[in-house]
């Protein structure tokens, strides 16, 4: 039965009766979108695209189809992330690889992106940039596809990280201008960059176990801790950030909810000087910008 106390409506093994029957199970283990990701997940089963499934609802789903459905439906409802099970999300429209080894792109990071675009708005000129805490990549090679001239760096201290980054550089058409390193922080480098981009951990961890059970179970803890008060990374970016921007150079950093007062006095007794804070789309200050 549907939410309305309806059975499904399409024979049973069609693509209508899989949907619907997957939705409910969604929704009761509140999913927040259940219908479209339903969608999601038996379109990867047949290796075809949502709109397909719309076309004929009462089109027959192979068994083999079936049976790959039902394993990510299981996943699904115990909470994997569903870029996980897909093994890809997007951000700012390109396609990135993502493993549990990463934190997945979020749209809210987009405003990095934008933040850097803001401040350097000379598009063709070849700008260095350093990705702090890199992950899949997502923001180093956001912005690289954004300044064809430019060449960048990702850190990651985790080795499989470090190596996502590259693979989704090269699917991307960018391993020619990107490289990543195993480090911690920016512990290597002795070279300076007009740019460096960092979406570090910022959560308290006492909130950790508290957070929606996709993230706190599924997601690398290490991308994640920010430490006792959640400003742990920031203290040792801000510290290094000095002696890594050129002149003229800027950083952006992505903040967590509430946290640019205590940010922004860090930065300032690091001899930064804070130039603003871009908000999301939900309207919390994000991405924050200094130099």
């Amino acid at each position: 039965m549907n939410r309305n106390g309806q059975t499904c409506a399409d024979p049973a093994g069609t693509v209508g009766f899989f949907l619907c029957r997957a939705g409910q199970a969604l929704r009761a283990a509140a999913i927040e979108a259940p219908r479209q990701e339903a969608r999601l997940l038996l379109a990867y089963s047949l290796a075809c695209r949502e709109e397909d499934l719309l076309r004929d609802p009462r089109a027959p789903v192979a068994p083999e189809a079936a049976a790959r459905f039902a394993t990510l439906l299981r996943r699904r409802l115990d909470h994997a992330p569903i870029a996980h099970l897909l093994g890809e999300a997007e951000f700012w429209s390109l396609p990135f690889r993502v493993s549990p080894a990463t934190l997945i792109p979020r749209p809210d990071s987009e405003s990095l992106v934008e933040a850097a675009l803001e401040a350097f708005p000379d598009r063709a000129a070849p700008w260095r940039l350093l990705d702090l805490g890199t992950g899949t990549g997502c923001l180093l090679l956001a912005t690289l596809s954004e300044y064809p001239a430019a060449t960048g760096i990702g850190i990651d201290r985790i080795p499989a990280a470090a190596a996502l980054a590259q693979e989704n550089a090269r699917r991307l058409g960018l391993a020619g201008r990107a490289g990543f390193l195993v480090a911690d922080w920016a512990a290597p480098l002795a070279g300076r960059f007009d740019l460096v981009l960092s979406n570090p951990p910022y959560i308290e961890s006492a909130a950790i176990p508290g957070l929606m059970p996709d993230v706190a179970r599924h997601e690398p803890a290490s991308a994640l801790d920010g430490g006792a008060d959640g400003l742990g990374a920031y203290r040792t970016i801000l510290a290094a950030l000095p002696g890594l921007l050129a002149p003229g150079g800027r950083a952006v950093l992505e903040l967590g909810h509430g946290q640019r007062p205590a940010v922004e006095a860090l930065a300032r007794a690091a001899g930064l000087a804070p130039l603003g804070c871009r908000a999301d789309l939900g309207g919390v200050e994000r991405a924050f910008l200094l130099g």
